[in-house]
Formats: structure tokens, sequence, C-alpha cells
């Protein structure tokens, strides 16, 4: 059995990308929130898709929650991104260039990458014991990418439509494309949805994630259509959100890991106070071991253990293998803002 980053078994059959222009020695191995999205990655696959210039869905999401049956929820394989972009950057791909779906890394340094990182995060978190608000506003995310059907997770906010989710942008496109069938299960357990599937209306990212997948701006947004006459957060409540708070801050992380040692059924969570990310990105990050189907998770400042609430100011989105049990995050700044209040008055 091929195996890939942090022991996780590959999936049969599907090959693992070949970033440009850099051996997997070179990129020091990187994984996203916890990693699987490589194996999901077919070799060649850049370029395949013309990549969109708009930071929403190009056309309106369909699906029905009928096509996500309990088995096919559970069948998902957790999407995660291949590697983190270079330095934050603006600039959109031109429409007539290749679309690199793994993007490309600068050369580590040269001395030992170990060496550069912090010795004394301590390892936090497990499943989630502590009911409140979070049980039901966090969620797992399921979708096609590819012709396969993918999880991921997020976060249902406080907006003035009552129908924003909070995720990762690679949660709602990757490699130039929107995903499809894209439905958020609040509160999942095991196959059941207790709240219901709410498909999308429309899905959005911010403008660097859209043109250029920068990890550093890796954030999606969903409005999702309303269900049996409701709307979201009058059936499950919202978080608040945070921006521009800063870094160094005591967290809470959650999410939905489906990648071993996970299967995807429970809320996972992580806790403790953050860093800035020393190496590739502008990042957040936490002492946490949540693996694939994580991604997009919500992390929260000033969250409140017993009401299970707080304010969301980033999202599960990458780390790196050769720096074990630590996620990173984006920070939450005014692209992120920008994206909450267009998906609000969507």
């Amino acid at each position: 059995m091929r195996r890939t980053v942090r022991g996780i078994p590959a999936v049969h059959g599907i090959a693992a990308p070949h970033p440009a222009h850099r051996s997997r020695a070179a990129l020091g191995a990187l994984t996203a929130a916890g990693t699987l999205l490589a194996l999901l990655l077919p070799t060649g696959s850049a370029g395949a898709a013309t990549p969109q210039h708009s930071h929403r869905s190009p056309a309106p999401q369909t699906t029905s929650g009928a096509f996500w049956t309990a088995d096919r929820m559970r069948a998902a394989a957790p999407l995660d991104l291949a590697a983190p972009a270079k330095k934050a950057t603006t600039t959109a791909v031109p429409r007539s260039a290749p679309l690199k779906v793994a993007p490309t890394l600068p050369e580590l340094p040269k001395v030992p990458a170990a060496s550069l990182l912090p010795q004394t995060l301590p390892q936090a978190g497990g499943p989630w014991t502590g009911g409140g608000a979070v049980t039901k506003t966090t969620g797992r995310v399921f979708f096609t990418y590819q012709g396969r059907t993918a999880s991921c997770s997020g976060d249902a906010v406080t907006s003035s439509n009552k129908s924003t989710v909070i995720t990762a942008g690679h949660c709602v496109k990757l490699g130039g494309a929107w995903h499809t069938n894209w439905v958020f299960v609040p509160g999942y357990h095991d196959g059941e949805a207790p709240y219901g599937k709410w498909p999308a209306a429309k899905t959005l990212s911010t403008p660097q994630w859209t043109a250029s997948e920068d990890i550093n701006y890796d954030v999606g947004a969903a409005v999702v259509a309303p269900l049996d006459g409701k709307k979201l957060t009058d059936v499950v409540g919202g978080q608040g959100l945070s921006f521009n708070s800063g870094y160094s801050k005591a967290m809470y992380a959650f999410g939905f890991p489906a990648a071993a040692p996970y299967d995807g059924s429970k809320l996972i969570y992580c806790s403790g106070t953050t860093i800035k990310d020393p190496l590739f990105s502008t990042d957040h990050g936490l002492a946490c071991n949540m693996t694939g189907g994580s991604s997009g998770g919500p992390w929260f400042t000033t969250f409140d253990e017993k009401t299970g609430t707080g304010l969301q100011s980033s999202v599960n989105s990458f780390g790196y293998q050769f720096w074990p049990n630590t996620m990173f995050g984006p920070y939450f700044g005014d692209d992120a803002k920008n994206l909450y209040t267009t998906a609000q008055s969507s």
C-alpha cells in the first residue's frame, strides 16, 4: 500500500501529484489540515480546468440533500491541500497560464527545519464532550471534487441572511474548479444529520484564493438555501466573528477529521495559545493532531466552554509534515472580513 504524510494510507488507484519545479524532499513534504488532498490530485491534473477570477462560484449550486445518503457521507474522502503557496500575492493568474493544482514553495532553509521550530507547543485536544452551541453550529461539509465525493468542515455564523457558512477556501474551490453538490451538515454524527442537510445556493472565496490559491487567504464561504421553509441560523444558531484580532491568542479549533486515526464521525477540538508561522505563511499555528477532513473547521477566540460560543477568527487550513501535531489557519484580516460581508449580503 502506498503511504503519505503522517503515516496515513493512500487511496488505492489514485496517484499523488508532483508539484512543478520542486522535489518532495525540497518541499519539506507539506500537508494540509491533516493531509489526504495530495491523494486526490491525479498527476497531470494541473491545467485541466480554466481558473475562474470571480470570487464566487460561477453558477448556482443545484445539489439536493437527498444525494448525500448516510453511506455516501461516511464514504466521502477527506479533502486537503497538497502544499502551501509562496509568499502572499494578489496577482491574478492569467487565463492563458496553466493552473498549478499543487502550488510550489521556496527552497527550505539550509539549516534543519526542526531547528527553526518552537519546541514548547503542548499537545491538546480530543473529542469534544462539552456540549453547547458549537455542537450545532459546527458541521461537516460534503461536495463533489473531480468526480469524487469529498469532505471538509464548516461553521454557521451570525449573518444578515441567516444562511452563511464559513469554511476553508479549498473546501469550495480547488485547481481552478468550484466544487459541486456542496452541502453543509451541522451537528453531523456518524452518518446522521440531526439538523438537516443544507445545500449551498452559492459558494465564495477570497480574491487571492480564487485567483491563485494563495494559502494565506485560504478562506471560503457558502450561502445555503432555506430548508423546509427555515433558514440555517434560525435552526442551529450562529457564532460571532472577529477580524484583525492579532497573533499569540488563546484559541479553540474544531473540526471533523476523517483521516486516521479519526473517522469523521465525531466533533474533535484542540486548544492552546497560537503562534505566528515562522516559515512560509502568515498563518496562526496551534498544537493540534486533527487530520484530513478537518479543513474549514472554525477557530475561536474568547471561547466559552460552558456555552460553546466564541468569536471565529480562523479555520483549519494546513500542516507541515516535518512539524507534526501542529495545525495552521489563515489570519482573518480585511479580506476575510470582506468575504463575510459579501456572503451575508447575498
